[in-house]
């Protein structure tokens, strides 16, 4: 059986597999992300990131979540998507571009020498429309809205940075059972396509600390879409300032976040962890 080359990445602790496809892309990836994620029996991961060719941009990202679903957008992916082509592929350019589902995404490459030691990305604009998230809710935007989850009672606001995400202040997020808590949000009724679920507790303005539960992954150490709903949200409730470098700190490290109103723009690093061989 041949083997093939893979290349294990991570921003700031938010780890994938990460395979080179310009040529040709596994048949079931969907599948390959299921057995490649196991953290005891297989290379372990968060999931397992596709880089193909695009007709329309210097690359392509297709990603998986450990459970084999296709997610839309990956912050912290997309972030060592872009140092893939830079430092594999040989594409060295000051300024990426990377295609997704969610649409195409522009890269600020921060390098020294010939490494990538930080990226910049314009993640767009906020979707704020409900049915556009979606959350079943009514209205033209979900801020600081009171709802059940699990059995008690939580003020959200949601919003979309290419995948639902459901913001939750509170206090330190590390006292809460993030494991019963998460995945009640993930799968509740009140997100048709499930949810990405933020909690954030505001340090001072313009700082923040959160953990994350993926759809389909669990707890990750980053989101980087979570990190920008997160300096998106807290924005829109008065706890930070728009247009302003705003640090969100997570379990794996800090991502800078800056929202202007129109877009938001996510910085951090990315970084390879090892290379292999495997089996698909």
């Amino acid at each position: 059986m041949s083997k093939t080359t893979f290349y294990k990445m991570h921003g700031i602790g938010n780890d994938y597999v990460y395979f080179d496809c310009f040529e040709k892309e596994p048949k079931d990836p969907a599948a390959l992300a299921v057995r490649l994620s196991d953290r005891h029996f297989s290379v372990g991961g968060d999931g397992v990131i596709l880089v193909c060719k695009s007709e329309i941009a210097d690359g392509k990202m297709r990603m998986f979540n450990a459970d084999g679903s296709e997610g839309k957008m990956c912050g912290n992916g997309i972030r060592c998507v872009g140092k893939f082509l830079y430092e594999i592929k040989g594409i060295r350019k000051p300024v990426l571009t990377v295609e997704t589902l969610s649409g195409v995404k522009t890269l600020q490459m921060g390098v020294e020498g010939d490494t990538v030691v930080s990226v910049t990305v314009d993640m767009g604009k906020p979707e704020f429309s409900p049915e556009k998230i979606p959350v079943a809710l009514a209205g033209s935007r979900v801020v600081d809205v009171s709802v059940t989850v699990g059995g008690a009672e939580h003020k959200i606001t949601c919003l979309s940075m290419g995948n639902p995400h459901c913001v939750v202040f509170g206090g330190d997020p590390y006292e809460i059972a993030l494991e019963k808590i998460g995945a009640a949000f993930e799968t509740d009724p009140l997100f048709p396509d499930r949810v990405n679920a933020e909690f954030v507790q505001v340090l001072k303005k313009n700082e923040l600390k959160m953990r994350v539960w993926e759809r389909g992954s669990g707890e990750t150490f980053a989101c980087g879409t979570g990190a920008c709903a997160a300096a998106v949200a807290a924005v829109l409730n008065g706890y930070c300032e728009e247009n302003a470098e705003i640090a969100v700190h997570l379990r794996g490290g800090t991502l800078t976040v800056r929202y202007t109103g129109e877009t938001v723009y996510m910085t951090g690093p990315a970084e390879f962890a090892f290379t292999g061989e495997v089996d698909i």
